[in-house]
C-alpha cells in the first residue's frame, strides 16, 4: 500500500488527532508540532507561543482510499480556517490554521483546493500553506488524548462535536 503525508494544524491537535483517526484511509495520525524555529520544542514551550511553532497532526494517508483533497475537505469542515491564531477559547500562534506540505507537488494540490475553498467562506481564509521543513512529534501524554481522556469536559464539550460533525461529513 503506497502512503502519502500531510501535515495539518488547526487548532489544539487533541481535536484533530480526534478526528482525522477516525477518518476512512486514514492510516496513522502523530500529534506535534512544526512551522518554528525552536529544535526539539516541548508542549510547555509551545504554550508560551515563543517558538513560532503551531500544534498539528501528521496525517499519514492511503491516497487509493482517500484522496488528499477529500483529506482537506475535512479540515476546512472541522475548524475555522478564518480565524487568526485562535480555535474557540485556544488562542496563540500555536493555535493557527496551517497546511505543511511534503512535496511541491502536493503544495501545488493544497493551493487549488484553497483557491476553491475561498469561496465557501464569507471572511477571509488565513490557513499557512508551505514547505515543511520538520516535524517534532508530541510527547506520549498527548497521543491518543480523546481515546484515553473522553469524559473530559475539554473533551466533551469542544471534542465530541466535531466528531458529531465528521460523521455529518461523511454522510453527505
Amino acid at each position: 500500500m503506497k502512503t502519502e503525508k500531510i501535515i495539518l494544524g488547526g487548532g489544539c491537535f487533541w481535536c484533530t488527532e480526534a478526528v482525522f483517526s477516525r477518518l476512512p484511509g486514514v492510516t496513522a495520525v502523530m500529534p506535534g508540532y512544526a512551522g518554528g524555529t525552536v529544535e526539539n520544542p516541548t508542549y510547555a514551550q509551545i504554550c508560551t507561543g515563543q517558538t513560532g511553532h503551531a500544534e498539528v497532526l501528521e496525517v499519514t494517508f492511503d491516497p487509493d482510499s482517500v484522496t488528499l483533497e477529500e483529506i482537506l475537505a475535512v479540515f476546512f469542515a472541522m475548524h475555522d480556517p478564518t480565524s487568526l491564531n485562535r480555535q474557540g477559547a485556544d488562542s496563540g500562534t500555536q493555535y493557527r490554521s496551517i497546511i505543511l506540505c511534503t512535496t511541491t507537488e502536493q503544495e501545488a494540490r493544497v493551493q487549488s483546493v484553497l483557491q476553491k475553498a475561498r469561496t465557501q467562506f464569507s471572511s477571509p481564509i488565513v490557513t499557512e500553506v508551505k514547505l515543511l521543513k520538520k516535524f517534532f512529534p508530541a510527547e506520549t501524554e498527548h497521543r491518543r488524548y480523546y481515546d484515553r481522556n473522553q469524559g473530559d469536559s475539554y473533551c466533551t464539550i469542544v471534542i465530541a462535536p466535531k466528531l458529531k460533525k465528521l460523521k455529518d461529513v461523511l454522510h453527505r
